[in-house]
């Protein structure tokens, strides 16, 4: 068993495995250099230096799991059973993708200096004294994880200032009406939001906008998203989707004999939202791997069609969101967005298909059972936030 990438979605692949009983060699291989590590703490407490790293707590020695770190994956040979890597090519009987994603670039700053990245431990390093020095700072893009950065860097000290393109933060994520409260979070921070705005330039201690305006920066910080790092995937034959997403069933099962594929790099049909999904978050990586470690073991399983969940803690607010609003056809509010605690939920047909929990985690864990379930919602119940969320059931 060889799985290439050694973040979560790699790491419990190969844990999955010894622990539903496969004995043979499993070999986990990483591009990075570092001890395989989470990624949620490199936006928070390695950010800001109350934390080292965020090495996973697994003991590979005694797992029996080939470690291979500083290895970069260069090609798959699905006919020969190889792997290619900067090391040489790795013999597989079963190959396992699980390399993630990569942020998107900012066009024209690829080489411009004090322009960063937050994606690797190495990244949050580099970043670390630019908050320690309090720089001014500009974020371009007001999405999670810009609307996390900017939060770190304000309680470092730093002069913040969030330039967003769309009107409104997080538009690709959530509908207008839903995004338009956390605008003001910005403001109440002490972030200057400037929405509608797009960078013409990176100049040496300053960002130019299209409209000419100069923002002092010490540092750029771009998050406008990321996209599945499988562009060494090309020539493999392996099918990958519109958005570089390494096509996978319902076992996580690539279009190539023995090759599968988890996490971040790969997309799934959900026969739950009659779409396919491609989810770029931590628990969508925590998940996979149980299921493409049984499905190897020749175990039988459920297919693969979770709940996708997610959260961001951001301008002290606790953000938390289950499921697939696409397709929903009602929008129920419970609470005043004004208040610091409020959600919004999403029903198709009467069904909870997703919510939004602001400050409201009972909301969350009690909507994510009811989600999966399928039950369907009163409404009008479901409007009143003192009442608990499994009250509003129909039954």
């Amino acid at each position: 068993m060889v799985v290439v990438g050694a973040g979560m979605a790699g790491v419990q692949t190969a844990v999955a495995l010894r622990e539903q009983g496969f004995t043979g060699p499993v070999t986990l291989i990483g591009a990075e250099p570092h001890q395989p590590y989470d990624r949620p703490p490199l936006s928070k407490a390695v950010l800001l230096g109350t934390a080292d790293g965020s090495a996973f707590d697994v003991d590979f020695a005694s797992l029996d799991i080939d470690l291979r770190l500083g290895c970069e994956a260069l090609g798959v040979r699905p006919a020969d059973h190889e792997l290619d890597t900067a090391a040489g090519p790795v013999p597989y009987d079963v190959l396992v993708l699980a390399t993630g994603a990569e942020p998107v670039r900012l066009p024209g700053t690829g080489q411009a200096p004090g322009v960063h990245l937050l994606r690797t431990l190495d990244d949050a390093e580099r970043l670390r004294p630019v908050l320690a020095g309090q720089h001014d700072v500009v974020v371009v893009g007001a999405g999670w994880i810009g609307a996390e950065f900017a939060t770190a860097a304000r309680e470092a000290g730093c002069a913040v200032t969030v330039v967003e393109a769309a009107d409104r933060p997080l538009a690709g994520a959530l509908p207008a009406e839903v995004a338009a409260p956390m605008t003001a979070w910005y403001a109440d921070a002490g972030v200057t939001l400037r929405t509608g705005a797009r960078v013409a330039a990176v100049e040496p201690g300053a960002v130019v906008l299209d409209d000419g305006a100069r923002l002092p920066s010490g540092a750029v910080v771009v998050g406008i998203g990321a996209h599945p790092a499988t562009g060494w995937l090309a020539g493999s034959g392996i099918a990958l989707g519109p958005h570089g997403d390494v096509l996978a069933d319902d076992r996580l099962r690539t279009s190539a004999a023995d090759v599968y594929a988890v996490g971040d790099c790969t997309s799934f049909p959900s026969a739950r939202y009659a779409e396919r999904l491609l989810v770029h978050h931590w628990d969508n990586a925590l998940q996979g791997p149980r299921t493409v470690a049984a499905d190897i073991l020749g175990e039988e399983a459920a297919p693969y069609d979770p709940v996708p969940y997610f959260w961001s803690e951001q301008f002290g607010r606790f953000v938390q969101y289950a499921g697939h609003h696409a397709a929903a056809d009602r929008t129920v509010w419970r609470g005043d967005p004004a208040d610091p605690a409020w959600t919004v939920c999403w029903l198709r047909e009467g069904r909870l298909v997703a919510l939004l929990a602001v400050g409201r985690p009972r909301d969350l864990a009690q909507g994510r059972r009811l989600i999966e379930a399928g039950r369907v919602l009163d409404a009008d119940a479901l409007r009143d936030p003192a009442l608990p969320l499994k009250q509003a059931v129909v039954e």
